[in-house]
């Protein structure tokens, strides 16, 4: 498959079932790469895979396959990475699981539980995936290698409307994300963070539910009057795990809409928003 971006290419995805990971999923599939789907639902895991598949030409040899996996269990994760050795190694990572908690609140009123909950898998998922990518170019031998890790807006502005486990979580994401870019430069592997905006997918918008008020507080925000889409994240996510950004390292992709750079927005009807390959179709 010469000319596609990722043609050959093994990767893997966390949060891989729904949002960005799917979309994303989509994207490398189109692009030509293997593609190791895992998620916490084995259900939704089943359906991400399905849909993924349609989008492959015809003939493809492409691998296209879902795992459960935990990643708050570094098991889980060695063991999905690992995987991938049979077929010459992983060469992209994207740690995208995450949770935001309808618990998460301020520093007086988020349990303890639900701190932890979140940085398990918000944190924890991301330092395993990263250690066994790095495991894994090491033991595979491979000259370059891209990491990205899901992070957030809120990891660099301050809300008042807060979910103080999650907001540190991904602070502590674009942290690590940073130490690990410039740890392991020299060996070619790259680790950079994506900063979505607020979305228009089931972690967002279930969270938010019927809610106006609620919704129309964090819209606002937006110069173009809407939330993202998961296929806006996952462009650059693509861009990310091609050798087009071989020489992007250590930085924070921030795919908002202008969100993080407004002041007062503009007035009037939202400006159109892109359609999905999956979600929300």
């Amino acid at each position: 498959m010469p000319g596609l971006r990722l043609a050959g290419k093994n990767t893997f995805i966390t949060g891989a079932a729904g949002g960005i990971g799917l979309e994303t999923s989509i994207l490398f599939a189109q692009e030509g790469a293997n593609v190791l789907l895992a998620d916490i639902s084995e259900a939704a895991l089943e359906k991400a895979v399905n849909k993924v598949k349609e989008f492959l030409p015809s003939g493809s040899e492409q691998k296209i396959v879902g795992l459960k996996v935990d990643v708050s269990k570094e098991e889980d994760v060695k063991k999905a990475i690992e995987s991938l050795d049979a077929q010459g190694g992983v060469d992209v990572v994207f740690n995208n699981a995450g949770i935001m908690h309808a618990d998460d609140a301020d520093a007086v009123d988020t349990p303890e539980k639900i701190w932890d909950l979140t940085h398990n898998i918000n944190v924890k998922g991301v330092w395993f995936g990263s250690k066994h990518a790095v495991l894994s170019f090491r033991r595979n031998n491979k000259t370059t290698g891209s990491v990205i890790n899901t992070a957030s807006v809120v990891a660099l502005v301050g809300s008042a409307t807060p979910q103080l486990a999650y907001t540190a979580s991904k602070g502590a994401v674009l942290a690590l994300t940073r130490e690990l870019a410039i740890v392991h430069a020299r060996e070619g592997f790259r680790f950079n963070s994506l900063c979505p905006a607020p979305l228009n997918t089931p972690l967002l918008q279930d969270w938010l539910g019927d809610d106006q008020a609620k919704r129309h507080r964090r819209e606002v925000h937006f110069p173009t009057g809407r939330f993202g889409e998961a296929i806006e994240q996952a462009r650059g996510v693509l861009w990310l795990a091609s050798d087009e950004s071989g020489f992007y390292n250590g930085q924070e992709l921030v795919i908002d809409g202008g969100m993080t750079k407004a002041y007062v927005t503009p007035e009037g009807p939202a400006a159109p928003a892109p359609k999905n390959n999956a979600f929300g179709q």
